[in-house]
C-alpha cells in the first residue's frame, strides 16, 4: 500500500483498545490478563442452554446507598460519572468493565446483582455528554447480543441526550449504526430492566430500551425526564423566529428561559408515570432492591423469536 506505519500504529493494543474497538481490554502481563479472562468467563454458562451461574454474596439487595442521592448534580448541564451508579448497584460494589477504553460515552460492563450476572449498558454523561455515536451504537450492539446469546438480564442506566447530530456522523451512518444497536435491544429475549437515571431523549430513549421495546421493569429516579428533547432545544427549534424577533440578547434568553419553563411540567417524570408510560418513581437508594427483586420474578421468562402466530379455534 505504500503506506509508512509502525506495527502499533498499525494494530498495537492502544488502536484496538481505545480507536477501533476490536479490543475489550490491556493488561500488563500474562498473569493478571489470565485472571481477567477466567472472571468474565465466570459470569457466563458452559454453552447457550445453561442459566449464568449464580454465586452466593453476603451482599443484601436491601442495602442502600446514600451516595446515590447526591451523585447527580441539581444543575442538568453538569456531568457526574455513572461508573459510581453501577458500582453502588453491582455486589460487593464490583462489576468487570467491557471495551472500557473504547466509546466511553456509554458503558458496558459485566456484574452481579443478588448473585446473578446481568449486563449494564449505562450512558456516561463525563463524555460528550453520554450522546450515541456510530462507535457507542456498534459497542452496545455487540454486547446486547453477547448477553443474550448467553441468557445474561440486561440492566439499563439511562441519561441520554439522544443521537449524535451533524454532517460527520451522518456520513459515517449513524443511522446504519443505531439501528445495530435497537435491532439488538428489540430482539433480545432475557430480562430487560430500564432505570432512567436523569434524562431521556429522543431515539435514544427507545435504543435504551423504552417501553416501546419491552422492558420487564421501567423505573425513574425523581428528577428524570422522559421527552422528545429537553425545553430548551425544544424552544430553540420551535420557537425560532420568535426568539428572532426580539432585539436584545437579553429578551432572547429570557423569553427562551420562560417558554422552557413553561414546557418542562409536560416531560416531568411523574406526569409520565401518571400516563402510565413508566411502572414507577423510585428512591435512588432502592434501586438495587429494586433491580433485584424484577431479576428473581422475570428468572425463567422465555421470549420466542419469532413470536408464534396465534391459532384460533373456528366456531
Amino acid at each position: 500500500m505504500g503506506e509508512k506505519v509502525t506495527e502499533d500504529e498499525l494494530g498495537g493494543s492502544k488502536v484496538h483498545n481505545e480507536i477501533s474497538g476490536v479490543a475489550d481490554a490491556e493488561y500488563p502481563d500474562d498473569p493478571s490478563c489470565i485472571a481477567a479472562v477466567r472472571e468474565y468467563l465466570g459470569y457466563f454458562p458452559s454453552h447457550c442452554g445453561e442459566a449464568p451461574p449464580r454465586k452466593a454474596t453476603d451482599d443484601p439487595i436491601t442495602r442502600g446507598d446514600e451516595g446515590l442521592l447526591d451523585v447527580v448534580p441539581d444543575n442538568p448541564k453538569r456531568a457526574y460519572d455513572m461508573h459510581k451508579v453501577i458500582a453502588a448497584i453491582a455486589d460487593d460494589r464490583h462489576y468487570f468493565p467491557v471495551k472500557p477504553r473504547w466509546a466511553r460515552n456509554l458503558i458496558t460492563a459485566l456484574g452481579r446483582i443478588d448473585g446473578r450476572p446481568v449486563g449494564f449498558v449505562a450512558s456516561n454523561p463525563m463524555f460528550l455528554g453520554g450522546v450515541l455515536d456510530v462507535n457507542a451504537s456498534d459497542k452496545a450492539a455487540h454486547f446486547i447480543n453477547l448477553c443474550d446469546a448467553f441468557n445474561v438480564p440486561l440492566v439499563f442506566l439511562v441519561d441520554v441526550p439522544g443521537f449524535m447530530v451533524g454532517t460527520k456522523v451522518e456520513q459515517a451512518g449513524i443511522i446504519r449504526h443505531g439501528a445495530k444497536m435497537l435491532f439488538a435491544v428489540a430482539s433480545a429475549t432475557v430480562p430487560k430492566i430500564t432505570v432512567v437515571v436523569r434524562k431521556a431523549y429522543g431515539a435514544g430513549y427507545y435504543v435504551m430500551c423504552g417501553r416501546a421495546y419491552e422492558p420487564d421493569l421501567l423505573v425513574a429516579w425523581p428528577n428524570a425526564e422522559i421527552g422528545l428533547m429537553g425545553p430548551e432545544g425544544l424552544v430553540s427549534i420551535g420557537a425560532r423566529k420568535l426568539l428572532e424577533a426580539q432585539e436584545s440578547p437579553e429578551e432572547k434568553a429570557a423569553l427562551k428561559a420562560q417558554i422552557a419553563d413553561q414546557l418542562r411540567p409536560h416531560i416531568d417524570i411523574f406526569r409520565a408515570a401518571a400516563l402510565g408510560m413508566i411502572d414507577d418513581v423510585i428512591d435512588p437508594r432502592e434501586t438495587r432492591r429494586v433491580i433485584a427483586r424484577a431479576l428473581r420474578r422475570t428468572a425463567h421468562k422465555v421470549v420466542e423469536r419469532p413470536r408464534k402466530k396465534r391459532e384460533v379455534t373456528p366456531v
